[in-house]
């Protein structure tokens, strides 16, 4: 069986993982035994006892047992919760199965113990430090350090075996059927084995089947197929774009700035070089100097790369006196970045140390909150359209532990909320995931396999403009503190192309593709006539390429050309030439038939004009 301790009544409770509805005793001393209500997801109504019922309790299970049976993880007014943690008051519950994502997450956290778990939750750290002191472990004390979060910390025992884990994780792997081993490793001194977990073979065989294809997806192997970009050791984990890979950043860069140029943003270019003075007094050389590229000049100064763009910004805003009349200010900034990733954690574009984002920064009176965070949602919500993307979104509350005062957080929580009713997407709430400065909105996209990326984020910042002082001259003649919003659409431009190349295959679509017409001239005296279709479409801006080879049959040119990804090929022989027509084909084989040259730009400047994703015209 599995066994559950709380330090802060020192005492050891037992569960017991074959028998899940026998509801354990009180996690936590300070819980009263009352009733408690419980709302289940589809609206109903339940009783139960606090410090006794758990998510997997008999109160529960007498009314919810087609969920019950797949359930893995419970969500607690918003908050994760283990299925055999007892409630602690009135709320909502809703059971999450391995159809979710924080189901699946479960099983991966499980999946490093496969046994029996013991869970504590140590407050204070020097109860903490003094069981992990006794088993003499330095490495266990800094994984102790690295998922600290305030003065508390969830860790789990297996057997003698005690390790730090945030969690939740199962009751005990009885819910876990399948497993399968994938890579066993050596790293200081410890063996670490690898593998995935699945409460049925039905779901291992759905999971082999979204794993080939990613394999066939991947955007390195895209990357190398279509000569769009590589790496090199001289510079590790930075990019280096061919021009067919630049072709699609600066065709994403250009469609951020074209929407930029409707809502309002200006652009601004900062240095990437600056005093380690700016980093300390916004507080990243504190908290993110290690994850910096220093380097010394003449007079022993240091100076870092900069990692982010937010305290150059500041550093704009506070340039000279600024007016209500002013704000919002909106500045957009495609400068590089540089983080000191470490190189285990390297991987293609979805991982790198140079950097590029879609980056903005809004300076707004507090009155002006709630229409900038509407306005930056719909931002996002119009360029995944473009991309075929669903998302939803997260509202992440604030943490511990944070900066700021409580009134203060709860009036900014209180807005972001405010403005996602408004905005009418689906959205959910993400308890205690905020950043330290302020809370956030984190958006999840899907993708055309199903996997979830988290590219667009929106955040509140209140201690920058404190940290930096800046003020604005309101109506009142009065000095007052601006509130800070961070935001990205696309995120990283690296780890978009790279989400884009495995969401598409590798197929771009027209407005997005570097390889976007090959006409193929039949026969030696058309050639004349494709090089003037070829030069006639180029000149209108399209990527174009003339294939004269004349070692390989029309077959083969037309058949490279569908490998190549090509969205379109022009076929053009005497009668093309005669009529002043092309005979069009798609990449996927369909023939368009022949068609005027005229007509065919015009409907191809339609197709890359309005982003869209269709093949055919």
């Amino acid at each position: 069986g599995s066994e559950r301790l709380c330090s802060a009544s020192d005492q050891v409770l037992q569960t017991h993982p074959h028998h899940p509805a026998s509801p354990p005793a009180s996690l936590a001393k300070g819980v009263a035994e009352k009733p408690l209500s419980i709302q289940l997801a589809d609206g109903r109504t339940v009783k139960g006892t606090a410090g006794v019922s758990t998510p997997l309790g008999h109160q529960c299970s007498c009314v919810c047992s087609c969920r019950l049976k797949g359930a893995l993880v419970s969500r607690v007014n918003g908050e994760l919760w283990e299925l055999e943690r007892p409630l602690e008051a009135d709320c909502e519950l809703q059971l999450l199965g391995f159809d979710t994502v924080e189901g699946k997450q479960v099983i991966n956290l499980i999946s490093h113990y496969y046994s029996p778990l013991l869970r504590m939750l140590m407050k204070p750290m020097r109860k903490l430090l003094a069981v992990f002191a006794v088993k003499d472990s330095k490495l266990r004390l800094q994984l102790v350090e690295e998922e600290m979060s305030g003065s508390s910390v969830t860790v789990y025992r297996c057997g003698d075996s005690v390790s730090v884990c945030r969690g939740p994780l199962l009751p005990h792997t009885g819910f876990l059927k399948v497993f399968r081993m994938l890579q066993v490793c050596c790293s200081s001194g410890l063996t670490r084995l690898m593998g995935v977990a699945f409460p049925a073979e039905t779901d291992r065989e759905a999971w082999e089947r979204e794993q080939e294809a990613a394999r066939r997806r991947d955007h390195r192997r895209i990357g190398m197929d279509q000569e769009l970009f590589f790496f090199n050791e001289v510079s590790p984990g930075s990019c280096f774009f061919l021009p067919k890979g630049a072709h699609i950043y600066n065709t994403l860069m250009e469609f951020i700035k074209s929407e930029y140029r409707r809502r309002g943003f200006s652009e601004v270019v900062t240095p990437t070089l600056f005093s380690t003075a700016l980093w300390e007094r916004s507080g990243h050389w504190e908290h993110y100097g290690k994850n910096m590229f220093t380097v010394t000049s003449e007079g022993s100064l240091t100076h870092a790369l900069k990692p982010m763009n937010c305290p150059a910004h500041c550093l704009m805003f506070e340039h000279r006196v600024r007016s209500w009349r002013e704000l919002p200010l909106r500045w957009a900034d495609f400068g590089a970045l540089h983080r000191n990733e470490l190189s285990g954690a390297l991987g293609g574009l979805t991982r790198v140390r140079r950097f590029c984002q879609d980056d903005a920064h809004i300076f707004c009176a507090p009155e002006q909150l709630e229409e900038e965070i509407v306005a930056c949602l719909d931002f996002v919500r119009s360029v995944y359209r473009v991309f075929g993307f669903s998302f939803h979104c997260l509202l992440s509350t604030r943490p511990t532990p944070c900066l700021g005062d409580p009134e203060q957080w709860d009036d900014a929580e209180q807005q972001l909320e405010n403005s996602l009713q408004q905005f009418g997407e689906r959205w959910e709430l993400n308890p205690g995931d905020g950043a330290f400065y302020g809370p956030k909105i984190d958006i999840l996209i899907k993708d055309a396999i199903g996997r979830q990326h988290q590219c667009a984020t929106i955040q509140l910042d209140f201690q920058l403009p404190i940290r930096f002082d800046l003020q604005y001259l309101g109506r009142d003649g009065q000095k007052h503190r601006p509130v800070m919003i961070h935001r990205a659409v696309l995120g990283s431009l690296e780890r978009m192309i790279a989400i884009l190349a495995e969401n598409f295959g590798g197929k771009w679509p027209l407005w997005l593709s570097p390889a976007q017409i090959s006409v193929i001239p039949v026969g030696g005296s058309s050639e004349s006539y494709g090089r003037q279709v070829a030069q006639q479409f180029c000149d209108a801006g399209f990527v174009v390429d003339l294939d004269v080879d004349p070692g390989a049959t029309l077959n083969k040119k037309i058949r490279s050309a569908q490998l190549a990804q090509y969205n379109y090929i022009f076929v053009v022989g005497d009668k093309e030439c005669e009529s002043g027509t092309v005979s069009v084909r798609s990449r996927a084989g369909k023939q368009l038939g022949r068609r005027p040259t005229e007509e065919v730009l015009g409907s191809l400047q339609h197709l890359r004009n309005c982003r869209s994703n269709l093949d055919e015209f």
